[in-house]
């Protein structure tokens, strides 16, 4: 989850107001907590007294007033109820284990245009191999893919380009958790023997990528980014693991990310944005964009559940790619939400995007949210004919700059047709409350048992303090959030039905909220830099499963604003 997005929730406490059993034995959860972890009988486990004046001060957490008859059988009922409770918690249930109701969308709508080669050029004649390692490191996969499939550069050499970059600049911007070198090199040498005898596994073939510290990959530790699991060592890879492992790319680093994905925070300091040394690289997939920015690996996997692959590529320059809910497996990655959480790539252009994502596309058993749907991309395919949908206020007011307004102009010149939208004014931060509760569900032992404490970020608006607050959210007002939800999610089909697309500021209108609890598609790119020189993107967002026609348009505006090359100076 963005820190970015989440700044300023500690002014919404309104959402952390369960139904009047639930909600007091939350209001009780030290002694819960004491309760949990008690060895005694089972069957007559000892309980607080609650009292009718219990349930008055409770009151005032949910906003409800009842009179004292009810108080007092509200108060008979609740002190019943803490035994079921403690006894479900003595049952094991795993982070991957989410409910039987997870959200998963139809793909059957999704569009059926066959994807083009990506890298139009792959396979024609590269232009020769730069002689600084810097030029070779930034470039774009398409030029690194023409290198190695015309012998210029071997996967080997490239790797060995970017383990250097990580040992040297990995430091500075803490980025990475873990440098896997020796399994780098053998997959590169692999690589090297697979082209040599002519087989072809596709763009990503003999590709150095960076991997969220929170997929699993067998024998190489795999931490969350958190203290509890720093040592925890997977006996199994994820699935993205081996769809990229499938598609040749060479795994050079598990990247860093804000601890339980959340923020830049993790057990082992900050990770910072390669543009401004003194600043975070926001998160929480924060190792995965900043280290693509500074040029130490070739492309890398981040996580969204909101905001996580897009504030920090505004924050760090890189191009993000949050797909459609359920388009890339998570089987063998951390939960944290399990109808919010999604794979997607961040690169340094576009084109690269489609193209990891491609390889990464598709349904294992392992993730009941995950489905099969093409991916319809055709790279050349003329931009006039699209209609992009806008307000000219999302770009107007704080928040927003001269690039945001920039970019408008840009984008007219790219021959789309633009068309005023409307969106709206309903609170948005209801749905907030679906996620605080998922994540505390995903992480409740640590809030039991006071793992909690371990964790370095300690503030009101970390997860510590989150976890426990979302004991008191009443399962009334969960449960209004899911059905504002649905409310949400048909009312944003409704406005993009006339248009391809939606194009803003990234973080205009609460549409990166909304999509995040609808599962549409996000596209952000850099579109220029700020006074202080550190980059800024802006955003489309798109149809289910249309992954494509973002791309398409996204390389059209990238082509016209020409700024995606600048590099940082670390």
């Amino acid at each position: 989850m963005s820190e970015q997005t989440l700044l300023n929730r500690a002014n919404r406490r309104d959402f952390f107001v369960h139904s009047a059993g639930m909600m007091i034995a939350a209001s009780l959860l030290p002694a819960a907590k004491a309760i949990a972890r008690q060895e005694g009988d089972a069957a007559t486990p000892s309980r607080p007294e609650i009292s009718p004046d219990t349930i008055a001060e409770a009151e005032k957490l949910i906003g409800v007033e009842f009179t004292p008859e009810e108080r007092a059988m509200i108060a008979e009922t609740v002190a019943e109820n803490i035994g079921t409770y403690v006894e479900r918690r003595k049952v094991d249930l795993p982070n991957e284990l989410g409910p039987l109701s997870s959200f998963k969308l139809d793909p059957r709508d999704a569009l059926r245009t066959p994807m083009s080669e990506v890298f139009q050029g792959a396979r024609e004649a590269a232009p020769q191999v730069p002689a600084q390692d810097e030029d070779i490191a930034y470039a774009p996969l398409g030029q690194l893919a023409r290198w190695i499939n015309s012998r210029q550069l071997t996967s080997e050499t490239l790797t060995e380009v970017y383990l250097d970059r990580i040992k040297a600049l990995g430091p500075t911007l803490e980025c990475v958790v873990t440098v896997t070198e020796e399994l780098a090199m053998e997959q590169a040498q692999a690589a090297d023997r697979e082209r040599s005898n002519g087989q072809y596994r596709g763009p990503l073939h003999g590709i150095p990528y960076g991997l969220k510290d929170l997929f699993d990959t067998s024998t190489i530790k795999t931490t969350w980014g958190a203290e509890p699991w720093k040592d925890r060592l997977p006996t199994s890879d994820s699935a993205v693991t081996r769809k990229l492992r499938d598609a040749g790319a060479v795994l050079v680093a598990k990247t860093t990310l804000g601890a339980l994905a959340y923020g830049d925070i993790w057990f082992g300091g900050r990770t910072n944005n390669p543009w401004n040394l003194e600043q975070g690289s926001s998160g929480s997939s924060a190792g995965s964009a900043s280290g693509t920015a500074a040029g130490l690996y070739g492309f890398s996997i981040g996580t969204e559940t909101l905001g996580s692959i897009v504030s920090p590529s505004m924050r760090c320059g890189t191009t993000g790619l949050r797909p459609t809910f359920g388009r890339v497996s998570r089987e063998g990655a951390m939960a944290l939400c399990w109808s919010l959480d999604k794979v997607g790539p961040i690169c340094r252009r576009v084109e690269d995007c489609i193209a990891v994502l491609n390889a990464m596309n598709g349904s294992t058993s392992g993730d009941p949210g995950s489905v099969d749907a093409p991916i319809a991309f055709v790279a050349d395919a003329p931009v006039d004919a699209y209609r992009v949908g806008y307000n000219p206020a999302w770009f107007e007011g704080p928040g927003t700059t001269d690039v945001d307004r920039n970019a408008l102009e840009a984008l007219k010149h790219t021959g789309v047709e633009l068309v005023e939208v409307e969106l709206p004014d309903w609170p948005y931060g209801a749905l907030y409350s679906i996620l605080i509760t998922e994540a505390a569900a995903a992480f409740e032992r640590m809030t039991l048992d006071d793992v909690d404490d371990q964790l370095t970020w300690q503030e009101a608006r970390a997860w510590p303090n989150t976890f426990r607050s979302a004991w008191f959210i009443p399962a009334i007002e969960f449960m209004q959030a899911e059905r504002f939800r649905r409310k949400v999610a048909n009312m944003l089909e409704d406005v993009i039905s006339d248009v391809d697309v939606l194009f803003g500021p990234s973080f205009a209108a609460s549409l990166l909220l909304m999509t995040n609890f609808t599962g549409h598609p996000q596209l952000c790119l850099r579109a220029g830099f700020n006074d202080d020189g550190t980059p800024r993107g802006v955003s489309f967002w798109g149809h289910h499963f249309d992954e494509g026609t973002l791309c398409r348009i996204g390389m059209a505006l990238e082509n016209e604003l020409g700024v995606w090359d600048r590099r940082p100076e670390i």
